[in-house]
Parts: C-alpha cells; sequence; structure tokens
C-alpha cells in the first residue's frame, strides 16, 4: 500500500492502536496542530463519530478497492452505522459536478487536476462525515474514541480541536479538559518528560500506575506493601523505597491511598513525602479525603517550596484499569497543565476546580450521591424479594425506564450472582458518606439521605462487608 498516493478528500480505512479499520476521510487539520514528529502520517476525520486522529500512511487503505474486505473482516452496529454513514456522503456527493472546491466526492469520476480546498472544522463538507441520527459512542467495543495528541507544549497548546477534545471555560472559573479513551491508543499521547512517582498501589492505583507506563512515562513506584510492586517493576517501572525517596527523585509525585489519615501519614510521618520536597517538586494528592486535610498538606508541601494540586478521581477499579477516570483537580494550575499526559493517559475527562479544598468537596458530593443510590438499589431489590416479586423482573424494568444505566445494572446483577468483588470498597465508599455529611454540618446544611445511606453502610461494615464492593450494602438489608 506504500505505493498509493492518498491527498487531503480521499476516503480511507485507517486502522489505530488494536481497533478494527474504520471508515474515514483525509482531511486539513486545525491550523495550531503539529503533525507528530518523524512520522509520515495523514489527519483523518472518522465517519460516525466525533473523532479525528493522526494516521501513519502505512495503516491507510483506500476505501472503495477494500471495501468489500473490511465489510467482511469488521462486525457490530457501530461499524455497520459508520459504513452507512459513508454510503450516505457519496450518495449526496454523486452527481454533483467536481469543482476546486474539493466539495464532492463523485464516485464514478476522475479526480480534478485542481487543488483540493484546505477543508476547516466549519467547512459543510466535514458535517456530513457524521451520520446524524448516530449518538455519540462512550462505551462501544468495536471503536473507542481516539485521542489527538501533538505538541511539546503540555497543556498551554491544547486547542479545542474536536469535541472529544476540548477546554471549556465556565462562568465558575472551573476548566473541563475532556480526552478520549486513552490506553485504547498507545503512542497517541506524547508523555511528558518529567519523572514521575506513585504512592499506593491499590485498587485505583495500581490501574493508574499501569497506564501511565502503557503511555510512555517514566515512572518510580512504593507501595506500604512492597510486594504490589513487583509487577509494575516487570512493566518498567523503578522502585522507591521510600515516599521521601520518591518525591526527592521525582518531579511530580502522585499518591493515592485510603483516607484522611492515610494521606497525613504518607506526607508528614516516618521517611515522608515532606523530607523529599525541594522548591520545585510537585506533589499531587489523589486520595478522597475531606477539604481540612487537603488545606494542611497543600500548606506544609508548599511551605517547603513545593507544588501541590489535588487530583481524587471518580470512578472504579474496571475504570482506572481501562483508562476511563474522571479526575477532578484544584489547586496550583501549573501543576494541572505540567501533567496533562499524565491525566490523559489515566482518565477520560478531568476538570480543573479552582483552589485546593474545591475538588474534595466536589468529589465527597459525587460519592454522597452514589453511596446513597446503592443503598437505595439494595433496598428496592430486598423489598421486591420481601414482597413476593421477582428480584431479575425489577431489575429488568428497571433497566429499561430513565434510571437505567451500565452502573445499575452491574451492580444489581452482581448482586443476584452474590458476587460481591471490591471493584470499590464498601469501608471507603461509608468513609466519604461520613466526610460528605461532616461537610454538611459544617456548612449547616442537611444531609438526611446521606446520614441514613451512612447507617445501612455502618451495618454491612459490622457485618464483614468493609472488604466487599459497595454493592454488599444489600446484605445490610437480609440479616
Amino acid at each position: 500500500m506504500a505505493a498509493v498516493h492518498l491527498r487531503i478528500g480521499d476516503l480511507v480505512w485507517g486502522k489505530l492502536g488494536r481497533y478494527p479499520p474504520w471508515p474515514g476521510k483525509i482531511v486539513s487539520p486545525p491550523k495550531d496542530l503539529k503533525k507528530p514528529r518523524g512520522k509520515k502520517c495523514h489527519f483523518v476525520k472518522f465517519f460516525g463519530t466525533e473523532d479525528h486522529a493522526w494516521i501513519k500512511v502505512e495503516q491507510l487503505k483506500p476505501y472503495h478497492p477494500h471495501k468489500e474486505e473490511m465489510i467482511k473482516i469488521n462486525k457490530g452496529k457501530r461499524f455497520q452505522q459508520a459504513v452507512d454513514a459513508v454510503e450516505d456522503y457519496l450518495k449526496k456527493a454523486k452527481g454533483k459536478e467536481q469543482n476546486s472546491d474539493g466539495k464532492g466526492d463523485s464516485k464514478g469520476k476522475k479526480a480534478s487536476n485542481k487543488p483540493l480546498k484546505i477543508l476547516e472544522e466549519d467547512d459543510e463538507d466535514l458535517s456530513a462525515l457524521k451520520d446524524p441520527s448516530e449518538k455519540p459512542v462512550k462505551d462501544d467495543p468495536h471503536f473507542h474514541h481516539f485521542l489527538l495528541s501533538q505538541s511539546e507544549k503540555p497543556a498551554s497548546s491544547m486547542e479545542p480541536i474536536s469535541k472529544r477534545l476540548k477546554i471549556i471555560e465556565e462562568v465558575t472559573g472551573s476548566t473541563s479538559i475532556q480526552a478520549a479513551d486513552s490506553t485504547a491508543i498507545n503512542g497517541s499521547i506524547t508523555p511528558t518528560d518529567k519523572r514521575i512517582g506513585f504512592l499506593g498501589l491499590g485498587l485505583m492505583g495500581s490501574g493508574i500506575v499501569s497506564n501511565l507506563l502503557k503511555m510512555g512515562h517514566v515512572v518510580t513506584v512504593w507501595n506500604r506493601t512492597a510486594e504490589k510492586c513487583d509487577l509494575f517493576i516487570q512493566e518498567g517501572a523503578r522502585l522507591g523505597r521510600t515516599p521521601a525517596e520518591v518525591a526527592s527523585m521525582c518531579d511530580i509525585t502522585f499518591s493515592c491511598v485510603s483516607d484522611p489519615k492515610a494521606a497525613r501519614d504518607l506526607v508528614l510521618g516516618p521517611s515522608g513525602v515532606l523530607q523529599g520536597i525541594r522548591p520545585g517538586k510537585c506533589y499531587i494528592e489523589m486520595s478522597t479525603v475531606d477539604p481540612e486535610t487537603i488545606t494542611e498538606l497543600s500548606q506544609v508541601i508548599t511551605s517547603r517550596g513545593g507544588r501541590f494540586l489535588e487530583a481524587p478521581v471518580a470512578g472504579s477499579q474496571q475504570l482506572s484499569n481501562d483508562g476511563m477516570l474522571v479526575i477532578l483537580a484544584a489547586g496550583d494550575r501549573t501543576v494541572y497543565e505540567d501533567c496533562s499526559s499524565c491525566f490523559q493517559a489515566m482518565g477520560k475527562t478531568s476538570f480543573f476546580l479552582g483552589e485546593a479544598g474545591n475538588a474534595a468537596r466536589m468529589m465527597l458530593i459525587l460519592n454522597m450521591v452514589q453511596g446513597s443510590f446503592m443503598a437505595t438499589i439494595a433496598e428496592g431489590l430486598t423489598l421486591a424479594q420481601a414482597t413476593g416479586q421477582s428480584q431479575q423482573t425489577f431489575l429488568d424494568i428497571l433497566c429499561q425506564g430513565q434510571m437505567a444505566s451500565t452502573f445499575v445494572d452491574q451492580k444489581c446483577q452482581n448482586i443476584l450472582q452474590g458476587n460481591f468483588k471490591p471493584d470499590y470498597y464498601l469501608k471507603h465508599i461509608q468513609k466519604d458518606l461520613r466526610l460528605a455529611i461532616s461537610m454538611g454540618d459544617m456548612a449547616n446544611h442537611p444531609t438526611p439521605m446521606a446520614a441514613a445511606a451512612n447507617e445501612v453502610y455502618k451495618r454491612a461494615k459490622a457485618l464483614d462487608q468493609s472488604d466487599n464492593d459497595i454493592s454488599a450494602v444489600y446484605r445490610a438489608y437480609i440479616h
């Protein structure tokens, strides 16, 4: 295929990473988007999605000669919808006279010798590439959203080049940087050249570190139980003997531990992070803790000349493994920008929420809602059983209504199967409920629903469910 000459306006099959070839069109990239260094590639907009990507020329094939081949080897609803979108595009273009604007790919006609128009994002030609009836793809197993990469500049060069990678300034001053399934496209992220440290390899931390390594970051790890580091050393990580050593060796050190006490001990305890902080060193607290703990840690880190950011994550072990966490950041904005490639590797979206403490507040509110909701779902399942109703039928009906979600379906199915393998520890959601209630008390704001849910989780903990998944709150209703 190296002999095939491709140019702007050509329809192609583009393959990226482990995903199947997908139909697209070669278009002109946004003016500020630089081509990746050392790679001969074209900028492709994919049909049936809202995605663009740089694709190496060897991963591109002309659309028409390979259409039948691709349709035979690729299946799935999303893929068929993308192919249908191509055909709709061709039908609209058919019969139109090919002109210098390049707005038609007339099927069966010779290509014009005149230069094609440089297509920009707002050209009507590009709008035809997306099936108007198609909703944005989020969890499609056949084709994940692709992340645009570039850049020697970590964050300042990020521009709103598509709906899947954008920076939005709101009246609140918060910023959202949205990226796609970063781990799905190995090599598409330009990793920072800064040395990364990571403390804590639990359910969330393990997936985060794995994705940082996959994306090419240089990572030094430490864990209280040293054996957990072995797997990551095999994957290319370096080993730090103490939190202080990691902070001293690395430019940016992340931590992700269980609760406020663990977070404080990691920084202030013997051989703690504070002993390794020097002017310019960055410390990022990813644990879900209370705002007061964040304020304390921020003060002690900055008192040594360090730079501080909080960045708790919303998600589960599975989402952590998939690199699809939601990251809530607050504190030093320059640290947030320096961590751009890290956040893209570990999450699908990150938000900058202003001053330190705001991310902790938002995270506790989110987990308060999730915990209360899970307790209510468990209550509904047990009430159905108590009144002689089928729990499976209850779930089937629930998943056809407005509350339908992957979360509800997975958690309820796990309950019905008696599978409480932790995806998010029950003891941690109870901790978050407790902290949220305390935060409500300080703000003189009522939290009666959270208070009721908290009592149910406390009952589940008393039944030895602490180290099970949050869905094990179900057992508090049946004992």
